[in-house]
């Protein structure tokens, strides 16, 4: 997941992103440190950042193997 990259190349920061998206603080951390969560979050995530589910959720070294 990228949400760390993207998240920090908009200059988002973590309490604005929960702000937007009500997910708790705590779960978003653990997001960025695990890599995966809910759909539903990834959702709210990703229309948070402006970025598709794709974009978000799909490492470079994925899409590289399925194109």
């Amino acid at each position: 997941m990228n949400l760390k990259k993207i998240r920090t190349e908009k200059g988002i920061t973590i309490p604005k992103l929960v702000e937007q998206t009500g997910i708790p603080k705590r779960t978003v951390e653990d997001i960025q440190r695990r890599g995966d969560c809910l759909v539903s979050n990834a959702i709210k995530l990703a229309d948070a950042l402006g970025v598709t589910l794709d974009e978000l959720c799909r490492d470079n070294s994925e899409q590289t193997e399925t194109e």
